[in-house]
């Protein structure tokens, strides 16, 4: 029997890529206007992003205990061999609650097979681990060989975005209120990345065309053997933003492989629309 992969909303795959490796996802809440929702599920990314341009404020909720106890419990009494790839520890308590469900589980059924994986990372960050994993389990892959690559891979994935409004980190508590205020007034682009699972400030860009161009040239800085790497790139509904991005990074590093999808609710509640986020490796496996 193959492993089972699962992960949650956080990693921002695509559907069509959770269908055809078969990764069992577990959405994340999402609070708007009075109404909570699952990530993905009922309520899309367009959605929420359309509300947030309105001036509508979203919150977020970690995968529910339930839910965990359910999954769980379902591959337990069936004997399958799991691995739940989780969001960054340091953005949701999602993880934690998994560990806490795991111990509850194992004391029904001691032989369940799960390992339970931190990756630091957000989303499609998050989810180029996750489809990494889903591939060579589909390969038939062992686990040992599957948590070796999924070892690696959450090490050395580079993540580098930039927000459109500082209002969004604002509210999330990322950037003082005037920083934003200045950041707005001034057209300032944060650029930012993420560092042991947390949100770090790197720089501060001014205008959006430059800012596409730094990003190209921290990828530079950064990664290793671009052309051949799946490079991905998540975006707050300015697919516009992606593929310009996308144009200019094929341009200067002659890449081919891309990964291109909509930032989920679960992140965009907090980064806003326009985000555009970059993903690759910094060392070859």
């Amino acid at each position: 029997m193959s492993v089972k992969i699962i992960t949650d909303s956080g990693c921002d795959l695509p559907k069509n890529i959770l269908e055809q490796y078969d990764i069992e996802l577990l959405s994340l809440g999402v609070h708007l206007e009075d109404k909570n929702y699952l990530d993905g599920v009922d309520l899309e990314p367009k959605k929420l992003y359309d509300k947030m341009r309105e001036g509508k404020v979203a919150t977020t909720s970690q995968v529910s205990p339930q839910t965990f106890m359910e999954v769980f419990t379902k591959h337990a009494k069936n004997n399958q061999s799991c691995i739940y790839i989780a969001f960054s520890s340091q953005l949701s308590g999602t993880y934690e609650t998994s560990e806490m469900i795991f111990q509850q589980v194992k004391e029904e059924y001691p032989d369940f097979d799960l390992d339970i994986i931190d990756t630091k990372c957000a989303s499609l960050g998050d989810g180029l681990v996750v489809y990494k994993a889903a591939q060579m389990a589909k390969e038939g892959k062992s686990k040992e060989e599957i948590l070796e690559s999924i070892n690696f891979y959450k090490e050395h994935v580079e993540h580098v975005f930039t927000v459109d409004d500082l209002e969004y980190l604002f509210r999330g508590g990322r950037v003082s209120k005037t920083a934003a205020f200045l950041g707005t007034l001034l057209n300032i682009k944060p650029l930012l990345d993420v560092e042991d699972g947390k949100l770090i400030p790197r720089e501060k860009v001014r205008g959006r065309k430059k800012v596409l161009k730094r990003l190209v040239k921290i990828m530079g800085e950064r990664g290793v053997n671009l052309k051949n790497q799946l490079i991905a790139i998540s975006h707050g509904d300015d697919e516009k933003g992606a593929l310009q991005l996308r144009d200019m990074i094929q341009e200067e590093y002659g890449c081919e492989d891309f990964l291109i999808n909509m930032i989920g609710c679960a992140i965009g509640a907090h980064s806003g629309p326009g985000t555009i986020s970059l993903f690759f490796l910094n060392k070859e496996e």
